[in-house]
């Protein structure tokens, strides 16, 4: 078995050791490297050549955002930004998301029970980023005037619903700045520390044409407004039907995550072909199983290619259950979810 060789990069000697230790304790990585700094973690890189980088967002000297627009520039790798759970924390790492972080974790914390769940995210994002694919920096150059005046009119009484994870941010911020001012209202779960997703919506809003809300329990879906779902500790549901309202409720993690893709899925396949679901990028399965019900329900499903994904694991998993009606790449996303609706 061939290990995932780290390289661990934080200015903070006690957080270097905490992160070694739970690193080195999963028997399919290996942590190869400690950098107090990016200078030193430049030679060590050059030296090392490892197959995955955790980077700290906050840095003195050359910040983490300036090193990692370094790492993607001149030399790209899989790199996992370890983030504190403050809003500057949340701030920088959505823009280390944009500027082609694989993912992000919070840095490990509190009692003994959360820290192997931090443990068990951190292994678990390693391992995925080491299978990730790493693209160029883009920019999302949004829908133009004539299109957007085109697509006006069109879906009046459907509802949109997306899922995504690990390279979902950047890939959102493609696909919802190509949406027009007046789109279907649009649901999104995007598997993110609860601390994050406010930050998250606040940055979608400034830069897309469409507004781009954390989403709060009973407010009712309009037109031209997406909704996230607030990471952490409920489910979001659309409840009512085509004019009803942003249900979040408790309950356990669902194929592992919470909110879960698949209970929002679960609850647009209730409106049938009112209905578009659409899988992006990200690890694991969750929403395959709520976007084949969508399908079954007659809404229209899509999910991302494997080539334009950062992880083809979600869409793989979902296109593998019959729950995708078609795969396109995230260019391609936009005018076809806006087609279904107007169809």
């Amino acid at each position: 078995m061939t290990r995932v060789r780290t390289l661990i990069v934080d200015d903070s000697a006690s957080m270097r050791a905490v992160l070694n230790r739970i690193l080195s304790a999963d028997p399919e990585i290996e942590v190869v490297g400690l950098a107090p700094e990016p200078n030193v973690a430049r030679t060590l890189i050059k030296e090392l050549n490892p197959d995955v980088i955790t980077l700290d967002v906050e840095m003195p000297g050359m910040d983490g955002l300036s090193f990692l627009e370094k790492i993607m520039r001149l030399r790209p790798m899989p790199v996992v930004m370890c983030s504190t759970l403050t809003a500057r924390g949340a701030e920088i790492t959505i823009e280390a998301l944009r500027l082609g972080a694989v993912d992000c974790v919070a840095k490990p914390s509190g009692n003994a029970l959360d820290l192997v769940r931090d443990a068990d995210m951190l292994c678990a994002t390693v391992k995925s980023a080491a299978r990730s694919s790493v693209r160029p920096i883009s920019r999302s150059a949004g829908v133009d005037a004539r299109s957007a005046s085109e697509l006006r009119g069109g879906g009046r009484d459907m509802v949109i619903a997306i899922g995504s994870s690990t390279g979902g941010v950047e890939a959102l911020f493609t696909l919802l700045s190509a949406l027009p001012l007046d789109c279907p209202p649009v649901l999104v779960v995007q598997h993110m520390p609860g601390a994050f997703t406010g930050s998250f919506a606040a940055r979608l809003d400034r830069e897309c044409g469409v507004r781009v809300v954390e989403a709060v329990d009973g407010t009712p879906i309009e037109r031209g407004t997406v909704y996230i779902a607030p990471g952490g500790e409920r489910h979001m549901q659309l409840a009512g039907g085509v004019h009803g309202r942003i249900k979040l409720r408790g309950g356990d993690p669902v194929s592992g995550h919470r909110p879960s893709v698949d209970v929002l899925f679960r609850s647009m396949a209730e409106i049938g072909p009112a209905a578009v679901g659409a899988i992006l990028t990200g690890m694991g399965a969750d929403g395959a199983e709520g976007l084949l019900a969508m399908r079954d329900a007659g809404a229209r499903t899509f999910g991302q290619s494997k080539e334009s994904c950062v992880v083809y694991g979600m869409p793989r998993a979902a296109f593998e259950l019959g729950a995708v009606e078609r795969e396109l790449s995230l260019s391609g996303m936009a005018e076809a979810i806006l087609g279904a609706c107007r169809n």
